[in-house]
C-alpha cells in the first residue's frame, strides 16, 4: 500500500506519496496549476481511487474536477458538475467540501458549497443535485456569510443511520435525521460572542466539527471562540476549551479509531489569527477535551502563520497520521499521532486543504 497525500492551494494541487513509513514524503508535480483549491477528496470506495477537486477558474469559475488515476488526467462534467437551479437565482461561488458517502453508498458523494447549500450526487461526483431541505429552509434568509464568505463547510454523513450533520458560517450547526428533508438546529451551548443575548438558537459562526470514534453522538466543535463537546449528537454543547493556549481557531479532527482522540490548532485572537507566540503547535487530547497537551517536535517556531479549516487532517493508519498545512505553504506529516512531525513541503502557495488515505 502507498499512503497518499492530496494537497489543496490557492494555485493549485499536489499529491505527495509515501511508501513505507509516512514520515519520507515524494512530492510530485502540481495539477490543476494556478487554480484554487479549495476542496479535495480521494474516494477510495471505487475500483480505483477518484480524487475529487473543488476549484476556482478564475475568469470561469468554479467546478467540481475527477481523477480515476491518480492525476494523471482530469475530467469535467461539460455543463458543469454543480449548477443551481433557475428558479433558485442563485449562482456557484465556491465548492468548500467534498465528501464521500459510506461504503454502502458508493456512489453517493456530498458537497458544501458558497452560498450557503448542500448537494448530493450519485454518480460518484460528475454531477451533483440541490439538497432542496436546506436550501428552502426557512432560517436560510438569516444566514450571514463569515469573514471566508457564507458557506456549507462542513458535511457528516452517519455511516449507521440516515443522518446527516453540517456546519456553515455563518449559521451553526444543522442536523437532519432523514438524509437532507429536513433539519434543525443544534447549536443550543456554542457561543456567538458577536450577537446579543441570550444566546441564539442559530447564527454561530462554527468554523469545523469532527465526529469522535465512539459514535455519531459525540462531536467536538471549533467555534469562532470556544472548542466544544457534544455527547447526544448536537442537541446540548459543552466547552473543552480549558488548558488550551487560546479558544480560538478553524480546523478541529478527530480519530478514526480511538474515541476520545481529537487535535485542534489554537490561533490568537480573532484578526490576528497568528499561533500564540509565533509557535506552531498542534493541541491533542486523549480524554474528550479535559485535558490538552501541547505537540511541537518538528513544528516551527517564528511561524506567524495559520491552519485554515481543511488544512487539518487525519488518516485511517495505526497509529493515526496528522497532517497540517499552513498558509505560508508548508505542509507537515506525523505518523504517531502528533508526537513528532516531518515536512513534506515548503514553498507552495497558501495550503487549504489537505486528505490522506492509503491506496493499492
Amino acid at each position: 500500500m502507498t499512503d497518499l497525500l492530496a494537497i489543496g492551494t490557492r494555485k493549485g494541487l499536489w499529491l505527495a506519496r509515501s511508501d513505507d513509513d509516512r514520515r519520507t514524503w515524494t512530492l510530485g508535480e502540481p495539477h490543476l496549476l494556478a487554480q484554487e483549491v479549495a476542496a479535495v477528496s480521494i474516494d477510495t470506495r471505487r475500483p480505483q481511487p477518484r480524487v475529487l477537486a473543488g476549484i476556482q477558474y478564475g475568469h470561469w469559475g468554479p467546478t467540481v474536477m475527477r481523477s480515476d488515476d491518480l492525476g494523471g488526467s482530469w475530467q469535467e462534467t461539460e455543463t458543469g458538475a454543480i449548477r443551481f437551479p433557475e428558479d433558485t437565482g442563485a449562482a456557484l461561488a465556491r465548492v468548500w467540501q467534498l465528501r464521500p458517502d459510506t461504503a454502502d453508498r458508493p456512489d453517493v458523494v456530498w458537497a458544501g458549497c458558497e452560498p450557503h447549500s448542500l448537494w448530493r450526487s450519485t454518480d460518484g461526483g460528475c454531477s451533483f443535485e440541490l439538497v432542496r431541505g436546506l436550501w428552502d429552509h426557512p432560517h436560510r434568509p438569516t444566514w450571514e456569510p463569515g469573514g471566508g464568505g457564507g458557506a456549507v463547510h462542513t458535511v457528516l454523513p452517519d455511516p449507521a443511520s440516515d443522518r446527516v450533520t453540517i456546519a456553515m458560517s455563518t449559521g451553526g450547526v444543522y442536523v437532519s435525521d432523514d438524509r437532507g428533508e429536513k433539519w434543525a438546529p443544534r447549536n443550543r451551548g456554542i457561543g456567538a460572542a458577536f450577537l446579543p443575548e441570550p444566546p441564539p438558537e442559530y447564527g454561530q459562526c462554527v468554523h469545523k466539527v469532527a465526529v469522535d470514534a465512539a459514535g455519531p453522538d459525540r462531536m467536538y466543535a471549533q467555534n469562532h471562540f470556544g472548542v466544544y463537546r457534544t455527547d447526544d449528537g448536537g442537541l446540548s454543547w459543552t466547552s473543552i476549551a480549558q488548558g488550551l493556549p487560546a479558544d480560538f481557531g478553524f480546523p478541529v479532527v478527530a480519530s478514526p479509531r480511538t474515541p476520545g482522540t481529537a487535535w485542534v490548532v489554537p490561533l490568537v485572537a480573532d484578526m490576528q489569527r497568528v499561533p500564540p507566540e509565533g509557535r506552531l503547535r498542534v493541541q491533542r487530547t486523549r480524554d474528550g477535551g479535559a485535558t490538552w497537551t501541547e505537540l511541537g517536535e518538528g513544528l516551527p517556531d517564528a511561524a506567524w502563520t495559520a491552519v485554515v479549516r481543511d488544512a487539518l487532517c487525519a488518516d485511517e493508519g495505526d497509529p493515526t497520521g496528522i497532517y497540517v498545512g499552513t498558509r505560508d505553504g508548508c505542509v507537515y506529516a506525523s505518523a504517531d499521532e502528533g508526537d513528532t512531525f516531518t515536512l513534506v513541503a515548503d514553498h507552495l502557495p497558501d495550503v487549504l486543504a489537505v486528505r490522506a488515505v492509503s491506496v493499492p
